[in-house]
């Protein structure tokens, strides 16, 4: 079998085999295929795509490519959460907490944040003493006794995802979405839980920009989900206006406190209740309108808090920040951003104003690069709001004065203000199954 050959097939609409795939992931990881013979291949796809038996097929492939998470020591229906990533995206600080205080075991592998996007370990990590590398007994341990951990990837976990993402990233061919399903969902099956949840994003600070291209990535992974033996569920989630109020990882650590303690930003708390309910759905826990009453309850009655604060304390971190959000360490420098003219907020280009974080130190533009956990934005005014000339429309935090006019300069550049409000839109658009698409 030729690699050449295969190529030759893509590129020309044709649909590849079993044997066919595995020859060109099982080689790609091996070494065999060099990287010019990929991309050429990544290319074929990028503009032919591939049908749903070939994806389920690469998925499959990628996923045993490495390391297979066994969970199977854990009692009960395991739920993965996975979101495609956006700014001031704290929800599985909340949403796992909720699920674990309603009976849903979460056993969570989360990564960190590059470019505009942060990342849950990253603002766990903001936690003094918070540990999210654990060998793979205290993990399970964790979980069976108080229902819930979250660390970092670690381990030999689908070598052949890191290989492709790489390649995928400089020949300009991200932008597939069988390939992106592949590469999120090889990950998902590879962690080992029952069932998997995805939020998947849309907007301006989302991977994909606009509903339809969401709604085909949500259709593709779930079908892959499914495929797998794995009960899929997908919501389409707005990422067009930041999430919450705060952006960086102490702020958003704070915010997910304040959240738990059922005093969070509306529509935090509104997408983190759909999330959480839906993991309970997967679960068997009940009908949705059952699921919805439990997740509530576990607000209002402190029960996810707790959980949250036993899930630190079991990993290491000072409990006591979750009941005292004073105790984290404060930026050293701080801006208020402040309207320039009277209108309304129509838009806010919230990629940008994830850069605006990242320039503060909140992100990493590379993997080596060190985070400022105080550093970050709180938002007090967003889209939809009316303004006067001289609101506060921000309050920016760093470790480093330095930073903060630049950041400042880019931030109210992201920032649209007009005579007239622009339209309401929809925090949450769609609920995707195997078996429909359900509006909201």
């Amino acid at each position: 079998m030729r690699m050449y050959d295969l190529i030759s097939k893509k590129r020309n609409g044709g649909t590849l085999n079993k044997e066919e795939m595995t020859h060109l992931i099982e080689g790609y990881v091996k070494g065999e295929i060099p990287d010019y013979q990929m991309s050429a291949f990544l290319m074929a796809v990028y503009f032919q795509g591939m049908t749903k038996e070939e994806t389920s097929i690469m998925t499959d492939l990628v996923a045993r490519s490495g390391d297979v998470v066994d969970l199977s020591s854990i009692e009960g229906i395991k739920v993965d959460k996975h979101s495609t990533g956006g700014v001031g995206d704290k929800t599985t600080l909340i949403v796992g907490p909720l699920a674990a205080a309603c009976g849903v075991k979460v056993a969570k592998m989360s990564g960190r944040g590059l470019g505009h996007t942060g990342g849950t370990v990253d603002k766990l990590e903001a936690i003094p003493g918070m540990r999210v590398s654990l060998d793979r007994n205290e993990f399970l341990e964790i979980v069976n006794k108080i229902g819930i951990s979250v660390i970092g990837q670690s381990g030999n976990l689908t070598p052949a995802d890191k290989k492709l993402y790489a390649l995928r990233d400089v020949t300009a061919t991200v932008e597939s979405i069988p390939l992106i399903a592949v590469s999120i969902m090889g990950k998902k099956l590879a962690a080992g839980s029952d069932c998997i949840l995805l939020d998947v994003k849309t907007g301006s600070g989302a991977f994909m920009n606009t509903v339809e291209d969401s709604l085909a990535l949500a259709k593709e992974m779930v079908s892959i989900g499914e495929s797998a033996g794995k009960k899929t569920v997908a919501l389409i989630t707005n990422m067009d206006i930041p999430l919450g109020n705060n952006i960086g990882n102490s702020l958003e650590v704070i915010e997910a406190v304040e959240t738990l303690q059922n005093k969070g930003p509306e529509d935090l708390t509104k997408v983190c209740i759909e999330l959480a309910a839906n993991m309970l759905f997967l679960a068997n826990k009940g009908d949705m309108e059952s699921c919805y009453q439990q997740v509530k309850e576990a607000l209002e009655n402190g029960t996810a808090l707790q959980k949250f604060a036993e899930m630190v304390e079991a990993q290491g971190g000072d409990k006591s920040v979750i009941y005292d959000v004073s105790k984290f360490e404060k930026a050293a420098f701080e801006k208020e951003v402040l309207s320039p003219v009277d209108g309304y907020i129509t838009f806010m280009d919230t990629k940008e104003c994830g850069v605006a974080s990242c320039i503060l130190g909140a992100g990493r533009e590379t993997k080596e690069d060190d985070i400022d956990y105080s550093a970050g934005i709180m938002l007090v005014k967003k889209t939809g709001d009316k303004v006067q000339k001289g609101d506060v429309l921000a309050v920016l935090y760093s470790s480093c004065a330095e930073k903060i006019e630049p950041a400042a300069k880019h931030f109210l550049e992201a920032v649209r203000i007009e005579e007239q409000p622009a339209e309401t839109q929809k925090l949450i658009y769609a609920r995707v199954t195997a078996d429909q698409t359900e509006w909201a």
